[in-house]
């Protein structure tokens, strides 16, 4: 048993602060921009530093929007209809990872048929610092004490200030795996382009479903918003991965 009593908030100056949470996504699109370059130095793809920029632009936009469009209008719709005001208040809280993710792939697919540029090679370029944010990202939940998991007797389950029981560390389960996926797809040998992209929308959905089982979520026949969402994850990726890679 752990009580967890860790300050979210990097650093502050009077009412000013910046958190962790928004510091790894922050650093996340650093990262993102400097790995794209990299690749583009080496020819792998073909584009200018400008457009790199643009790149990171047009994907930061497409995962706020998507991410704040399906956590108000397809996860909680019941309650920003009676609360208009919180739809753009971002900064109170409330993101989807699937928003973010289709979001994300929605602005990266216009950037590529704007400079005609694979989209399946920036797909598994972005993927590898997405992955690895995305892990550090769930620590910073942990820190903020968010996307709690139920209640459990278990002996490592975590105390949270201001919630009742004691519970899984969903967060840090989310982490792990997410460290594993980054792991895995950096020894991935197979150069064919968007296999990496497509192992890791596999392997992301197969984690999200088994984490959600122990996570604090409404449920609709049995199952998360989540884990129906990442249903249609691993059932894609199979597909493409047997139809476009087999042979591969």
């Amino acid at each position: 048993m752990f009580t967890s009593n860790l300050d979210p908030v990097f650093f502050s100056i009077g009412s000013f602060e910046i958190r962790y949470y928004s510091l790894v996504y922050l650093l996340a699109f650093i990262l993102a921009f400097f790995v794209v370059n990299h690749f583009r130095k080496k020819g792998m793809l073909e584009i200018t530093k400008d457009q790199t920029y643009d790149l990171i632009f047009y994907i930061l936009v497409g995962v706020i929007v998507g991410a704040r469009f399906f956590h108000v209008f397809i996860f909680n719709p019941d309650y920003y209809v009676t609360n208009p005001s919180e739809i753009l208040a971002i900064w109170h809280g409330g993101v989807s990872y699937h928003g973010g993710l289709l979001g994300a792939l929605l602005a990266a697919w216009l950037f590529s048929k704007k400079h005609k540029v694979s989209l399946a090679k920036i797909a598994d370029i972005v993927v590898l610092p997405t992955v690895l944010m995305l892990a550090f990202g769930r620590i910073a939940n942990f820190m903020n004490a968010e996307l709690l998991g139920k209640v459990t007797t278990s002996s490592w389950c975590v105390n949270f200030s201001g919630h009742e029981g004691c519970r899984h560390p969903t967060q840090l389960y989310a982490a792990a795996y997410r460290f594993l996926i980054f792991g895995y797809l950096l020894f991935i040998k197979n150069k064919k382009p968007g296999f990496l992209f497509w192992n890791y929308i596999l392997l992301e959905g197969v984690g999200r479903f088994i984490v959600d089982f122990y996570r604090e979520d409404t449920t609709l026949a049995a199952l998360t918003g989540g884990q129906w969402l990442s249903i249609a994850m691993i059932g894609i990726a199979i597909y493409i991965l047997i139809k476009k890679y087999k042979k591969a």
